[in-house]
């Protein structure tokens, strides 16, 4: 049989891992694809989905509103932030209006944390004061002092406290306060529609079942995840699989389409986006 390659790219984190585990080891079938796993840090994955550079990719759902006329979104990858999200770190606990006067390092301006900070604080880019640094810099910056207050995702979440940092605002704790409980949508995969809805559909059902094998034999999946997991032993790398995938990543489902479009949506209200979205799932 011929083999189709395809690029797939996501980041080296255990969520991720995680989710390409049974994809990664060929442990389901692929069905006449290949797949050549390109590990990036997000905001340089959103950088090549701008360009359409991977057939595959784990993407920012901020970064989806410049890529939407090239990708349409699979139904399963999504990362939630369903009653927790990115967090803003500092020294010392600071309220909003001293937050927005301080400078904040980001992890990338296409991301949705970044997108989330301007929502909070009612503020577009340019009238903030803030640095771009490598996600896993920012506890760094903020050591230093070239940053005031920190933007954290990923496994920072769970470990700011051994950096002696106070949580300021959980972002995903008030997407949810002000938006009925909805999650906050951080991250999902996108296709690139140089491929037919056919083809979609079925790349599609093989990344769905990669994540339920994942689920389905979670202790082996989580041993997988552990070789990404920085500054993390298995327990805290085990929950933070569980907090980005779980069942919002096998389907968003009708919520977390409905989190999306008022993430969008609110944003291109704000004039944080240049035009409302229209979301293109696979279905």
């Amino acid at each position: 049989m011929e083999t189709t390659t395809l690029t797939l790219g996501h980041s080296p984190d255990p969520d991720d891992a995680f989710m390409f585990y049974g994809l990664a080891k060929d442990l389901i079938p692929a069905k006449g694809f290949q797949f050549r796993h390109i590990l990036q840090d997000i905001q340089t994955l959103n950088e090549r989905a701008t360009r359409g550079e991977l057939d595959i990719s784990a993407v920012s759902i901020h970064a989806y509103a410049s890529i939407s006329d090239q990708y349409a979104l699979l139904p399963s990858g999504a990362s939630m932030g369903d009653g927790y999200g990115p967090m803003l770190v500092a020294r010392q606990k600071m309220d909003r209006e001293t937050i927005a006067r301080k400078r904040i390092a980001v992890p990338g301006t296409m991301t949705s944390a970044f997108l989330a900070l301007q929502l909070w604080l009612n503020k577009p880019a340019r009238d903030l004061n803030f640095v771009v640094v490598p996600f896993d810099k920012i506890f760094e910056a903020v050591r230093n002092g070239s940053a005031e207050v920190g933007l954290i995702i990923h496994e920072g979440q769970l470990t700011y406290q051994n950096e002696g940092l106070k949580v300021c605002q959980d972002l995903g704790i008030w997407w949810g306060e002000e938006n009925n409980g909805l999650p906050l949508p951080l991250g999902g995969n996108v296709i690139h529609k140089r491929f037919s809805p056919d083809i979609r559909r079925e790349i599609s059902r093989i990344l769905t079942a990669s994540i339920q094998y994942g689920l389905d034999h979670r202790a082996e999946a989580v041993q997988h995840a552990l070789q990404y997991a920085r500054d993390m032993g298995r327990d805290l790398a085990d929950r933070f699989v569980g907090m980005y995938v779980n069942h919002w990543t096998l389907d968003y489902g009708e919520r977390g389409r409905q989190s999306i479009r008022l993430f969008l949506g609110k944003a291109f209200e704000k004039g944080l986006l240049p035009h409302r979205q229209e979301l293109e799932f696979v279905v």
